[in-house]
């Protein structure tokens, strides 16, 4: 049986990205009230785990390796399990946001998008939950009060299509001890591919968020670079 008290609502982070999973479950851990009781990496896992750890909600996004988000709350549906979903993920056609709310998911939020708005989604999963038995107009609009949540949460700029936030401040940390770093060395810092931690670096100085000098040697100018404007 799964718990219904507040204090205890417990999470599963299903994404195939090690890193994103890893953040979203951080992020988990940081709410009142709310555990990472595991993270599965494709369909066929995250099957599995809802069975042994009968976790509350599920952050799941749509593509895994070995199957859809989509089919994964299908066959969830399909041998009766009611467990919650907040489907996070990057793919924007209508037709999968119609599915997964038919498959039952309570929110769906598509990638990129600031952290603190999975944070306020998963608050507003919390008061769902309280808002049990009978009620009246004010539980009810608190319940549904999430788009003001959103519009109440800080704007911070979204980075450009084909980066997200989430890889975006690994580059950060990795920048964050001051030592000038090569775009070689940032990327074994954070695990990213050197091409794809260039971009970022590159917006980061675009956003006066970091700085680049040129480092002269036999061959072509190394680009090194360090937090700061």
């Amino acid at each position: 049986m799964r718990p219904g008290d507040i204090a205890d609502i417990a999470v599963l982070v299903v994404d195939d990205d090690f890193m994103v999973a890893s953040i979203h479950a951080e992020l988990v851990e940081e709410v009142d009230g709310f555990r990472v009781a595991g993270k599965a990496v494709n369909g066929e896992q995250a099957l599995k785990m809802v069975a042994e750890l009968a976790p509350d909600l599920l952050l799941l996004d749509v593509h895994l390796p070995d199957m859809s988000g989509i089919e994964v709350l299908k066959r969830l549906r399909e041998r009766g399990d009611d467990v919650d979903a907040i489907v996070v993920t990057a793919e924007r056609d209508a037709d999968f946001v119609k599915a997964a709310l038919r498959g039952g998911a309570t929110q769906y939020l598509i990638k990129p998008f600031d952290l603190d708005e999975l944070k306020v989604r998963i608050q507003h999963y919390a008061r769902v939950r309280l808002a049990g038995g009978k009620t009246d107009q004010d539980a009810v609009d608190s319940v549904f009060s999430i788009g003001a949540d959103l519009r109440a949460t800080p704007s911070v700029p979204l980075p450009p299509k084909g980066l997200s936030n989430e890889s975006l401040d690994l580059v950060r940390d990795a920048l964050a001890d001051g030592a000038e770093l090569s775009a070689t060395t940032c990327a074994e810092a954070t695990g990213m591919a050197r091409a794809t931690v260039r971009r970022y670096l590159e917006y980061l100085v675009e956003r006066r968020e970091a700085r680049v000098r040129l480092k002269y040697g036999g061959g072509r100018p190394e680009r090194l670079y360090r937090a700061g404007s």
